[in-house]
């Protein structure tokens, strides 16, 4: 029932002595999904415990080193650990001449690469399974650059038990009142789905923007994400450096959180120019109090509610 994210990775293009460029890990019912692979990212992955053998799909936003440059390693000790399933990345449609093109050099892997591109619209799924759906979320920035959408599925309503037993449904009658229909007696009766079933479970949601242009559009986009993380490589007094770079200010993602109604703000991709990262903290709290700057190693989890009944 986890739905938690973990910070691999928290700088922007230059690493730090604490800080490695930007990665992401979001972990959902034991399956974990890799967001951008910035140099460092499979030794944080050790630091932190975390078997890099659980990954199968990997979310590259562009084509940037900051964001790519730990895939290579990754991707190799995977191969030294002996894996054999494939592994599905997703990313502008010239990360496979990357891959191909660094694979010439160093060699093929022992597994499949799955190469999937999300091409150009807006809310496009580029992932589904049984619980969770991906969309993308185009950016604004110097070469196509993606963010990346996850929320869950909503999951099968649970029973009252004591309904259950007093109007007795059959087997299909229960199938079909857990996918939220009411339920009808043999006596023509109507028992409303509500009096069967507890109120459904809130469906948790995860939105990544990474390295863009303020973009007050985006917020429809990702409207009522649970836990937002938008890159804040800037501090508000360099807002015209973030637009001549095409990145964002502290002060912009928490503008286009509180426009969005997210829960939470995560901001980082932070510039190394900054030795005081509170500042950048303080300016975006006081647009949208609910932020916190991340680290590396940080783990945040969005815990599995019931929605409130009308």
């Amino acid at each position: 029932m986890s739905f938690e994210l973990t910070i691999l990775g928290s700088s922007s293009a230059l690493p730090t002595s604490n800080r490695f460029p930007t990665a992401h890990l979001l972990k959902v019912d034991e399956r974990f999904f890799l967001i951008d692979c910035g140099e460092g990212t499979q030794i944080r992955l050790r630091q932190l415990k975390i078997n890099p053998s659980r990954i199968h799909h990997i979310f590259i936003s562009h084509l940037h080193g900051d964001h790519v440059f730990g895939l290579f390693g990754l991707l190799s000790s995977m191969g030294m650990m002996g894996r054999e399933v494939p592994v599905n990345l997703y990313g502008p449609g010239r990360i496979k001449e990357m891959m191909e093109q660094h694979l010439g050099y160093f060699g093929p892997l022992p597994f499949e690469i799955r190469y999937h591109s999300p091409g150009k619209k807006k809310n496009n799924l580029i992932y589904e399974d049984e619980k969770l759906t991906v969309t993308t979320v185009p950016l604004k920035h110097r070469t196509r650059t993606y963010g990346y959408l996850f929320r869950e599925k909503q999951r099968l309503l649970n029973l009252r038990k004591e309904q259950v037993q007093e109007f007795r449904p059959g087997i299909a009658d229960m199938v079909r009142i857990k996918r939220g229909e009411d339920f009808i007696t043999s006596d023509g009766r109507v028992i409303p789905n509500r009096m069967l079933t507890y109120p459904p479970y809130h469906q948790r949601s995860y939105a990544y923007i990474s390295d863009t242009l303020y973009d007050p559009g985006l917020a429809e986009q990702i409207r009522g994400v649970d836990l937002l993380f938008h890159e804040a490589t800037f501090a508000g007094n360099d807002e015209q450096l973030a637009r001549k770079t095409m990145h964002s200010t502290s002060r912009q993602a928490a503008a286009l959180a509180k426009q969005a109604g997210a829960g939470r703000l995560l901001i980082g991709h932070f510039s190394s120019r900054y030795r005081d990262l509170s500042r950048l903290v303080e300016e975006a709290r006081e647009i949208f109090p609910e932020t916190d700057g991340v680290n590396d190693g940080d783990r945040y989890s969005v815990p599995l509610e019931r929605v409130a009944p009308d």
